[in-house]
């Protein structure tokens, strides 16, 4: 996947938003959380970092082309980071970056789930 089509597949989520910050990433917030961060690779291969359940997390940690999100896993956080992987992984990837998406909008406030139309 390439970063023209990762934002456009961001922009299309619910009630997401984006900013540029950490190093020139695209990242992507839905409810002011981020959900999700296009960059951060230090040669210039795109690397895509989400957020996952405890289960996808120990799943893809040692499948190749993913590692633990540098920054946000060694603090504990369940984060994960496609660094090197094909066209043929952006099925898996768009899933990943869905249900990203999903388990941050999950945690947000009742309250702000309600506005942001997600009850």
């Amino acid at each position: 996947m390439e970063y023209t089509q990762f934002n456009d597949l961001c922009a299309s989520l619910p009630a997401t938003t984006h900013v540029v910050q950490w190093g020139n990433s695209d990242v992507w917030k839905v409810g002011g959380k981020v959900f999700a961060v296009g960059g951060w690779q230090k040669n210039n291969q795109p690397a895509f970092t989400f957020k996952t359940s405890e289960l996808h997390f120990h799943l893809l940690s040692d499948e190749p082309g993913y590692r633990p999100a540098p920054y946000l896993a060694s603090r504990g956080m369940k984060w994960i980071q496609q660094y090197a992987a094909g066209p043929e992984k952006d099925d898996e990837l768009e899933y990943y970056i869905r249900e990203s998406h999903r388990i941050v909008a999950a945690g947000l406030t009742k309250k702000l789930q309600r506005e942001l139309g997600f009850l």
